[in-house]
């Protein structure tokens, strides 16, 4: 079963036809939100609001683990993340709609693994494609059928928030290699990896990252919140023709 994550101006999914909501209990605490278990055209789905159903987590306090385990315990074998990044690379500026194919962490202080704890076995989980390739491909094809362009990989940079970054921290990343930036890429992706879910995300650039763009002399929220209210549907689509693909 398909499984969505929404962040930041994702909090509901408008294409689920929802049937029910759970709170669902995990060895690692509550998740974010209820599950919604429903129907995306026809097909078996769920979803969840990383940031609580008011958008009252910020990404350092997402409780990941508890997200990953009970979308797993509940069903889902795939999982798609709807993320806001900003545009490190020149050309990626606001409304891209890009599907990332590699990850940089730069997030401390998170849980991030399940194997930890008294008696748990020192596992080494292979990381070196963090995104299942096969459902980033899906998601590439989704897009076309949905009519919504898309950016075939990109390097996402997971920073650790809640704040944003400065001008040389953005240089920085760019020098690492980065094409976006976010705060919510890590540790999800690895826990996903560590349960065995198909996972890969969607990256929507809402601004231009710090001294780029418009952004040079700083972000704006208020720009941020626009271009979130004017993607969101396009995200939304491309998981329905997703869905519909299945």
């Amino acid at each position: 079963m398909l499984a969505v994550i929404g962040g930041s101006g994702f909090a509901q999914f408008a294409g689920l036809e929802a049937i029910r909501r759970a709170d669902v209990a995990t060895p690692y605490g509550a998740p974010s939100a209820a599950l919604t278990f429903g129907t995306i055209r026809g097909r078996d789905a769920m979803f969840l609001a990383r940031h609580g159903d008011g958008h009252t987590i910020p990404p350092h306090e997402v409780n990941y683990r508890a997200n990953l385990w009970a979308l797993r315990e509940a069903g889902a074998d795939r999982v798609v993340a709807v993320a806001a990044v900003g545009g490190v690379r020149a050309d990626l500026g606001p409304g891209v709609l890009l599907v990332p194919h590699q990850i940089i962490d730069y997030t401390w202080g998170r849980r991030s693994t399940y194997f930890e704890g008294a008696g748990a076995t020192v596992t080494h989980v292979d990381f070196t494609h963090p995104y299942s390739e096969p459902l980033r491909q899906r998601i590439l094809a989704a897009g076309r059928d949905a009519g919504e362009p898309m950016v075939d990989g990109g390097v996402y940079a997971a920073t650790q928030g809640p704040r944003l970054e400065t001008a040389a921290e953005i240089d920085r990343l760019e020098r690492d290699g980065a094409d976006v930036v976010g705060m919510t890429g890590m540790p999800e992706a690895a826990l996903a990896r560590e349960l065995g879910l198909e996972y890969a995300a969607i990256a929507v650039v809402v601004n231009h990252a710090a001294g780029r763009g418009d952004s040079k002399g700083g972000v704006s929220m208020e720009r941020i919140e626009a271009m979130l209210q004017a993607t969101v549907a396009r995200a939304r689509r491309v998981i329905e023709a997703l869905t519909a693909a299945a």
